[in-house]
Order: C-alpha cells, then sequence, then structure tokens
C-alpha cells in the first residue's frame, strides 16, 4: 500500500516541474524503478490516473524501467545481476556483495507540452 504515498511524491514532483516550465498538459512520466523498492508499477500506474485526474497530467502516460538487482563482488570486483538479494559472489563464491542498482525510485523526465 506504500505505492500510495510513492505515486503521490511522483505526482507533486511531476507537477512541480511542469509548473516551472510553463506546461499546458504533462503528456508522459517515464520513472525508474528498481526492482527492491518492491513498488508494484501497475498499482503505481493506478494511482496516478486517480490522483491527476483534476490536474494538467490528467491522461498522461506511465512508462516504468524496472531496474534489475545487480551486485559487485568485493573480493573479485565481478558484477552480476541476482534475481533476490544474495550475499554469496556466483563468481568465486566469496561472501560479501556490494548491491550497485535495483534500489532505484525517480522520475527519470517527463513529457510536455
Amino acid at each position: 500500500m506504500h505505492e500510495l504515498s510513492i505515486t503521490e511524491g511522483i505526482l507533486s514532483i511531476v507537477l512541480a516541474q511542469a509548473e516551472t516550465n510553463n506546461a499546458k498538459k504533462v503528456t508522459r512520466v517515464n520513472l525508474k524503478i528498481g526492482k527492491m523498492a518492491t513498488v508494484v508499477s501497475d498499482c503505481v500506474r493506478f494511482y496516478f490516473e486517480l490522483m491527476s485526474k483534476d490536474t494538467i497530467a490528467k491522461g498522461a502516460e506511465v512508462k516504468i524501467e524496472e531496474v534489475p538487482i545487480k551486485g559487485k563482488c568485493f573480493l573479485c570486483k565481478g558484477e552480476f545481476e541476482m534475481d533476490e538479494l544474495c550475499l554469496v559472489c556466483p563468481k568465486c563464491q566469496a561472501i560479501g556483495v556490494e548491491v550497485v542498482s535495483g534500489k532505484e525510485l525517480f522520475v527519470e523526465s517527463i513529457e510536455i507540452e
């Protein structure tokens, strides 16, 4: 259910940027959301549609790029993609992995008229 407050923040950012740029309409919102952010993309789209209905963002397409979880081994420095958080390097079996992507949650860009 945290998607509601996240989407509220996204809409706030979008409307502020649209206003700063004297937009008449927001046509598209491009988001990056990492798998570790545990955000349900369909919920974000639903809430955005619901909350933007009385704004210049009404009807805007919400495009979400889902960022995979990637780790980097502290020992061999190898980078690899993970389905879920893992602390063991699949290349050298060392314990100790830094998460280098997958935690993202931000508005990458907006398209306006």
